[in-house]
């Protein structure tokens, strides 16, 4: 699909691996990916090494491959000014396995060629305030392709016979008129009147809930404690927690009554089971599953790309992570960031579980944690902007997080916008949003492809934001101690 924008932005592109090498690096991605990685020894509050966290909270990972399945459709701009566009369904391939088709929710905004997607939740993208967007899930549940019988689909809409390429563009038309509140129609009369069903019919539909998540991301506390919970949460039937990489170290993962696991399921708590008298340290611990990723989650851009909404999920592999910091004495902080959309900008919260005061600057300001304390602050992001900050605090306490706030869709004018119908030849990174590369039906989705970029390996998850030279709005202090933390 092609978004009503000239905007031009950056994109990351992949780089494809030869094909003989690519199940060698899925399976060494794989192998670290269930790990425990130890991170270098600390003093007092954090390590003297930067660690800069990737912008994932868990899920899946995967890359754009362009608009398979589609036909044209016409958006009404209000100078009068119409735009032939393609609307339909795009395809991305999973980061260790598995195939993804999307539907565009973020019309105005281009896309980019070979951009990386990570799965997000609602309220980190535009459907966070958007009073539609359940309307939008209840389409995807009802239309191509998660119905794909589509004489049946037809029969129901009442619009005559429908091809995949219809049927896409008439889904598409319909969820852009709930994500983006735009005047567009279908150019095919059955896929106008698929449309015009699907927004007629649609009703509220709660958010689906995430792939794989790891709550809280990030814990601290003393050496000798068993530190957490760190709750699993995921629609699998069960994921692996693997032992330590350094089984030297003597760090285990276990649950509430010490017992090591090496596997759990939704709802289950994990903990760092630290030893007594163990050096100052921190270790990341991931999970990893295989599973169909529900309908309705939407997949933000790692780089300035449209925003999509999943219609469809082969078995894939996600993943999540989550942090423990310990130390003897001193301040132990535990730093977690998210995209705050409500209020523009990124919430870094910091709790201090240790028995003296954590200082820490962001954003130019210094902070300060009491022992037992935490505070959340918000850091302002301009929409559609990167932030690519570090963190500092005592004994060389550095992180560093990187990300694209994406959390409206823009205007819908178009001027200066570059045609390309569905006729037209595929560019390299689409200007005005939409890579039409392989017109007509895509493959089978149920076959579980393979990722053309190194899988993603959920690093460390201590996410501490800031925009340079930002100044910090809004602050927050909650006097009790978090919970495990």
């Amino acid at each position: 699909m092609f978004s009503a924008s000239s905007a031009t932005a950056s994109s990351s592109t992949t780089t494809a691996e030869p094909r003989r090498t690519r199940g060698i690096a899925r399976l060494a991605a794989s192998v670290v990916a269930t790990g425990l990685v130890v991170a270098g020894a600390l003093t007092g509050a954090g390590g003297a090494v930067a660690d800069e966290a990737p912008p994932h909270q868990g899920g899946a990972t995967a890359t754009l491959d362009g608009l398979k399945t589609f036909d044209s459709a016409v958006l009404h701009a209000p100078d009068g000014k119409n735009q032939k566009l393609p609307a339909g369904l795009f395809e991305m391939t999973v980061d260790g396995g598995g195939k993804f088709k999307t539907y565009c929710i973020d019309i105005h905004n281009p896309t980019q060629d070979q951009a990386k997607y990570l799965e997000t939740p609602w309220n980190q993208t535009s459907l966070g305030t958007n009073k539609n967007a359940g309307k939008i899930r209840w389409i995807l549940e009802h239309s191509y392709p998660k119905i794909d019988d589509l004489q049946a689909l037809a029969e129901e809409a009442g619009t005559g016979p429908l091809t995949e390429r219809t049927a896409a563009a008439g889904t598409q038309v319909a969820i852009w008129r709930y994500s983006d509140n735009a005047d567009v129609t279908a150019s095919d009369g059955q896929a106008e009147k698929l449309a015009d069903w699907l927004q007629k019919s649609a009703t509220d539909t709660a958010e689906p809930r995430a792939s794989l998540a790891l709550d809280p991301v990030a814990v601290s506390g003393n050496s000798g404690k068993r530190l957490g919970p760190v709750t699993v949460r995921t629609n699998a039937g069960q994921v692996s927690v693997n032992p330590p990489a350094d089984s030297a170290s003597g760090i285990r993962i276990t649950d509430k009554k010490g017992k090591a696991v090496t596997t759990a399921t939704n709802g289950s708590q994990l903990y760092f089971d630290i030893p007594a008298g163990a050096a100052d340290g921190s270790a990341s611990l991931t999970v990893q599953a295989t599973t169909s990723v529900p309908v309705g989650r939407a997949f933000a851009g790692a780089t300035k790309s449209q925003t999509q909404i999943l219609a469809g999920s082969s078995e894939s592999t996600v993943s999540a992570s989550a942090t423990a910091t310990w130390a003897g004495k001193g301040a132990i902080p535990a730093v977690t960031a998210k995209k705050n959309c409500a209020n523009g900008g990124v919430d870094v919260t910091t709790s201090n579980t240790g028995d003296e005061a954590f200082t820490y600057e962001l954003a130019g300001a210094q902070h300060t944690v009491a022992p037992g304390k935490s505070e959340t602050v918000t850091v302002p992001v301009a929409e559609d902007q990167a932030y690519d900050v570090t963190v500092t605090g005592p004994g060389g306490f550095s992180r560093t997080f990187k990300g694209v706030l994406d959390c409206k869709t823009t205007g819908s004018g178009t001027d200066g916008l570059t045609t390309q119908t569905a006729e037209q030849p595929t560019t390299t990174t689409a200007t005005a949003g939409g890579n039409t590369a392989g017109a007509g039906a895509e493959g089978n989705l149920a076959e579980t492809g393979s990722s053309n970029a190194t899988p993603m390996i959920a690093g460390i998850a201590i996410a501490l934001v800031v925009i340079g030279g930002g100044s910090v709005f809004l602050l927050r202090r909650r006097k009790d101690q978090s919970s495990g933390e």
